[in-house]
């Protein structure tokens, strides 16, 4: 089992609703020795939760940090937008199995809370638990790779379908962009794994 001072330093940001929550998950890290990089808010004033689920799941994505925990009211908006984002994967765990789950059949990398879902004394389990956690890998890596190529699909579709809305009548050379930028992207996708 890793222990959680291995994992590189954790990202942690909440809106106005997963705030106070936020600040109990900061104090387990404090007394735990846990570094972090806390991305906001910081406060309970309103504001929108997909500006930090965006900030910290680009972190994730670009391999800034590790892992991340995103907070927000029911934790379901803050993981919607984090799982638009390559190599995230956003789990909204409000209970201990889960938490569990997530990381040893998911190889989840951020975990979602919801602030008013989740009380503070089970928020230090869900997160504790899940900073213990590891991925199992074997048939469950076999299983993550099917959603990867799913991704590599929506990469292409999205590659060609801005060519076509840009240009009406393709010709050859519009093609080959084509495959080229796709073929790029596929690339870069696969040196962020190998690093």
């Amino acid at each position: 089992m890793t222990s959680q001072n291995s994992v590189k330093k954790i990202a942690i940001a909440s809106d106005h609703g997963g705030y106070e929550l936020k600040k109990a998950i900061v104090e387990l890290f404090l007394e735990k020795g846990i570094e972090f990089d806390d991305i906001g808010t910081n406060s309970t004033e309103s504001v929108d939760y997909p500006d930090f689920a965006h900030d910290v799941a680009g972190r994730i994505a670009n391999g800034q940090n590790s892992r991340a925990i995103l907070i927000c009211g029911t934790g379901i908006g803050m993981s919607i937008t984090a799982n638009r984002y390559e190599n995230v994967r956003a789990a909204l765990c409000n209970d201990v199995f889960s938490a569990k789950m997530s990381r040893q059949h998911n190889d989840a990398n951020v975990l979602v809370l919801g602030g008013r879902v989740v009380g503070p004394g089970l928020a230090r389990e869900i997160v504790d638990t899940w900073l213990q956690a590891e991925f199992e890998g074997g048939r469950h890596l076999r299983r993550l790779g099917k959603i990867e190529n799913e991704h590599l699909k929506n990469v292409v579709h999205a590659v060609v379908s801005r060519h076509i809305k840009e240009k009406k009548e393709m010709d050859e050379n519009g093609i080959k962009k084509i495959v080229s930028e796709t073929i790029d992207q596929i690339s870069q996708k696969n040196e962020k794994e190998k690093k």
